[in-house]
């Protein structure tokens, strides 16, 4: 079994900042892409950014800039700072990841349960 927890959602001012965190837990023997969406009301699931077991990053052109997303590998852990943030920005963040369990099995994408990020004055 493999989870992925995020914490560090909430409310904040525009032009504040953030830092969402997601750590996967359970049998892990090897983690590739892991990084964020974010879904707002209305909209489709979009990514924000991703960043590959080698370090590699894609951003959003929205977040480019401003977001930085990093991952402490020896800990299963990746995490989203978030500044100069702004109304359009307000969503549910999700943690997402594409992990092997054993190595020998094929990579499968999890998902967090999302935390709410709500930018507003």
């Amino acid at each position: 079994q493999v989870q992925l927890v995020e914490s560090g959602g909430g409310l904040v001012q525009p032009g504040g900042s953030l830092r969402l965190s997601c750590a996967a837990s359970g049998t892990i023997f090897s983690i590739n892409a892991m990084g964020w969406y974010r879904q707002a009301p209305g909209k489709q699931r979009e990514l924000v950014a991703a960043t590959t077991s080698a370090g590699s990053t894609n951003y959003a052109d929205s977040v480019k800039g401003r977001f930085t997303n990093s991952r402490d590998n020896a800990k299963n852990t990746v995490y989203l700072q978030m500044n100069s943030l702004k109304p359009e920005d307000t969503a549910v963040y999700y943690c997402n990841a594409d992990i092997t369990r054993f190595g020998y099995t094929p990579f499968i994408n999890y998902w967090g349960q999302g935390t709410q990020v709500t930018v507003s004055s």
